[in-house]
């Protein structure tokens, strides 16, 4: 039987992790050592001879995006990046990395998902979803370039019409934003937000 430090040798030549590494790493995901293993391969590949060197290298958003197209994809790409980003720049150590995959994994729990999905929309970081957050992710949704320029190509009146729903059924207080808890309930009466909330690597 092999162990985990002998399965991180194949194709490397050199051991990238301990057993009690790997282990950790188990605990804290919802990923098997051999799901672990995988990510790394996929992470190393980014910039081989950078990552071989130092394991906490950071890979920036840019290298990221051009290859790695299970993230380049999702229209909310970037601001994943800095959501995930320890350094706060939108580059990601292979930590960071793991953060990210175990989020949108399959085997994640609904309220992790939701906990992330909250910071993920909340673009300007004041712990609430307001009325220009929803319009930066209406805009995001529908692919535009420049999530708040004025010549959008969606009418204002339709946006601000989909932006009053949100807030007519989610807003219990009134206060014009959503609280953590008034979006976890939102979210927990959306059948599909397991499906669409999932990267697969």
């Amino acid at each position: 039987r092999q162990t985990a430090v002998q399965l991180t040798t194949m194709g490397s030549g050199t051991s990238a992790f301990t057993e009690d590494e790997l282990q950790e790493y188990r605990e804290l995901t919802c990923f098997t050592i051999a799901e672990i293993l995988h990510l790394y391969s996929i992470f190393e590949a980014l910039d081989p001879d950078t990552v071989k060197e130092n394991r906490n290298a950071r890979i920036s958003k840019q290298v990221l995006l051009a290859n790695v197209p299970e993230l380049s994809s999702n229209p909310f790409r970037d601001r994943i990046c800095f959501v995930f980003s320890s350094s706060g720049d939108g580059a990601l150590t292979f930590d960071d990395f793991l953060d990210l995959a175990s989020a949108f994994g399959e085997t994640a729990s609904r309220d992790a998902k939701i906990e992330w999905a909250f910071r993920i929309y909340d673009f300007d970081n004041d712990d609430r979803i307001g009325k220009r957050d929803l319009k930066t992710m209406i805009h995001y949704l529908c692919g535009l370039e420049s999530p708040l320029d004025e010549k959008e190509q969606i009418k204002s009146e339709y946006i601000e019409e989909i932006i009053e729903n949100v807030l007519q059924e989610g807003d219990l207080d009134d206060d014009g934003c959503l609280s953590f808890a008034e979006f976890q309930l939102i979210m927990t009466k959306m059948p599909d937000f397991l499906d669409t909330f999932r990267i697969r690597f």
